[in-house]
């Protein structure tokens, strides 16, 4: 293995070099949110000495592991890309970037990945930062902390929070991380004042949160939301406190503590154990960012008709056969695929930025699943070789199409190829298929 050595304001990191990228894998962007720092904010990443190395993957946070059905098959189940090692320590980054630096710096990409909120991990088999590098993009993916360990919420935990905050830790890691890439990006060659933040369905959400949240004003540069974001869609909603505590307090019951302190103090993996029985009880999502006036200080709609979102450009879109879209149905017809447009509207009505809408149509080879949620990962990461259905060249094709698209996008803002922006004189949509 070639090696390639970058000081970032920690010490002094060893990563990979492979043909014209490097690439540096389980990179700490904060301290180990362990014992006492169970259920807080993020701490600053501790130095070290020497050179560290950066070659292999991090630990990913505790959480169910979905070896079997539909998603296990696509995503988690191929021996060659086995799910990593679990544990609390898992706040850590990852980043491709092109050997050769270019003057004034590479457009920054910033994939937040998605699973509910309650699983999920920064380098899944699907996603690769080689194809952006080549495109003259640094890609950087992360870890944050998910289910119980990312959204608990009591008041105890609120009153012992110096800003009030609450239920909002996995979110807080992606702030915290976002922070490191803007001091330490230009090392690899990266430009920190243009950083595109992108995910995909919980990655979408937070993505939403992240431009709906007053601690990332001017940080963020344009964003991309797939299958998640949306103006008063059917997979984000606003949650208080107060909800969020009736589910604190029922993982609590079910752990059998009734303080912080013992909360602090159960095993990881019986914090994963108890999730399935709680999920009998809540409908939706279990876990998500709450409205607790630091991290989000007002609802996500209320946040876009006020115009407090970031006034930056955006690309936003959804799958045919997405979630929460009914099997058999138009998917342009949907809930979903109306809350992107409307998304569209209210910009267009409070902003000059432009907003580029897309539609994923491509049937995926394989069986009858179609453009399932999720489905366009393989494309837009330019990793259709991994996947275990019969690529066509069809689709070998439309994924440099899309690679091409999302990284012109996060370069120029704007994806090109004769995509127009979505506007009340061009109700342009992107087809993908």
């Amino acid at each position: 293995m070639k090696t390639v050595n970058i000081t970032v304001e920690q010490g002094t990191l060893e990563g990979e070099l492979k043909g014209s990228c490097m690439i540096f894998r389980g990179v700490p962007y904060a301290k180990a949110p362990v014992g006492e720092l169970r259920f807080k904010a993020p701490q600053d990443a501790e130095a070290w000495s020497g050179v560290r190395k950066a070659t292999e993957f991090a630990p990913i946070c505790p959480q169910p592991v979905l070896n079997d059905g539909f998603y296990g098959k696509e995503f988690y189940t191929d021996p060659k890309y086995p799910v990593p090692e679990q544990s609390e320590d898992c706040l850590y980054l990852n980043i491709w970037a092109p050997e050769n630096k270019k003057p004034g710096g590479c457009p920054v990409a910033f994939w937040i990945h998605g699973g509910a909120f309650d699983h999920g991990w920064s380098s899944e088999m699907e996603f690769d930062g080689m194809q952006y590098a080549l495109r003259d993009t640094v890609l950087v993916t992360v870890n944050y902390r998910v289910g119980v360990f990312g959204f608990m919420a009591l008041e105890d935990l609120r009153r012992e929070d110096p800003n009030k905050s609450v239920g909002n830790y996995g979110i807080l890691d992606q702030i915290k991380a976002l922070r490191w890439v803007r001091k330490n990006i230009d090392r690899f060659g990266g430009d920190p004042d243009r950083i595109t933040v992108f995910g995909q369905s919980a990655g979408a959400i937070s993505v939403q949160t992240l431009i709906s949240s007053p601690l990332t004003r001017g940080m963020i540069h344009s964003a991309i939301m797939q299958s998640g974001g949306g103006y008063a869609g059917p997979l984000i909603k606003d949650v208080k406190p107060e909800e969020a505590y009736q589910t604190g307090k029922k993982i609590m019951d079910a752990l059998g503590v009734r303080y912080v302190r013992e909360l602090r103090n159960v095993p990881a993996q019986k914090l994963v154990s108890i999730l399935p029985d709680l999920y009998k009880n809540v409908q939706g999502l279990p876990f998500s960012p709450v409205q607790d006036d630091w991290v989000l200080t007002e609802g996500f709609n209320e946040c876009i008709e006020n115009d407090h979102i970031h006034d930056i450009p955006y690309m936003i879109g959804c799958t045919r056969n997405d979630i929460s879209i009914e099997e058999g149905t138009d998917g342009r017809k949907s809930a979903l695929f109306k809350s992107i447009t409307d998304f569209a509207d209210q910009r267009n009505a409070n902003s000059e930025e432009p907003v580029y809408v897309y539609y994923f149509a491509r049937s995926l080879p394989g069986d009858e699943a179609g453009s399932f949620h999720s489905s366009e990962l393989w494309y837009m990461f330019g990793t259709l070789d991994r996947c275990w259905r019969p690529m066509e060249r069809h689709d070998y094709t439309l994924s440099i199409s899309m690679m091409d698209m999302w990284t012109d996008f996060i370069k120029n803002a704007d994806p090109g190829k004769g995509w127009r922006a979505y506007n009340q004189e061009s109700h342009f949509i992107r087809q993908l298929m």
